[in-house]
């Protein structure tokens, strides 16, 4: 795995310049490499509660990024989503090192929260093995497969 610097930040405390890259990474494997249109700016960034989980490579580009919502926000649990990862730094373990930092955010910012999440459906097994189980039936969310999961604190 490559050497990855993990940040978590508030919105009033990311640059223009980490917005502006973490914005592009998003739409540039959301929007243009899965090729599905959506509202990308949906207010939940500027939350004062949301923290973005930004991850940067020895060049310091931002090579990775999860959004964590308090609970409320999203859904009755904390969540997180715009999980990505660029796809050049794909395959390298990144994505298993974020979900893990994600998670324990979760745990140390909210405990004893249970965390629900709206997975695309072909990571359901992904998501699973790190003890989320799935509490919907699949629906289409702008044209990709998602299902609702859960993963409690116990």
């Amino acid at each position: 795995m490559i050497q990855i610097e993990w940040e978590v930040k508030l919105f009033k405390t990311l640059s223009i310049y980490e917005l502006y890259e973490l914005l592009k990474l998003r739409v540039d494997v959301f929007v243009v490499e899965q090729t599905c249109p959506y509202p990308e700016i949906d207010g939940k960034d500027t939350h004062p509660e949301t923290l973005h989980l930004v991850g940067r490579n020895i060049d310091k580009k931002i090579v990775a990024y999860s959004r964590i919502l308090p609970p409320g926000l999203s859904f009755n649990q904390a969540s997180m989503g715009r999980v990505v990862v660029e796809k050049n730094s794909r395959g390298q373990g990144i994505f298993d090192a974020m979900l893990k930092k994600s998670l324990d955010q979760i745990r140390l910012t909210w405990p004893g929260e249970n965390i629900r999440i709206s997975a695309q459906l072909y990571l359901m097994a992904f998501y699973q093995s790190y003890g989320f189980e799935p509490v919907s039936e699949s629906y289409l969310e702008d044209g990709i497969l998602h299902i609702d999961m859960v993963k409690n604190s116990r």
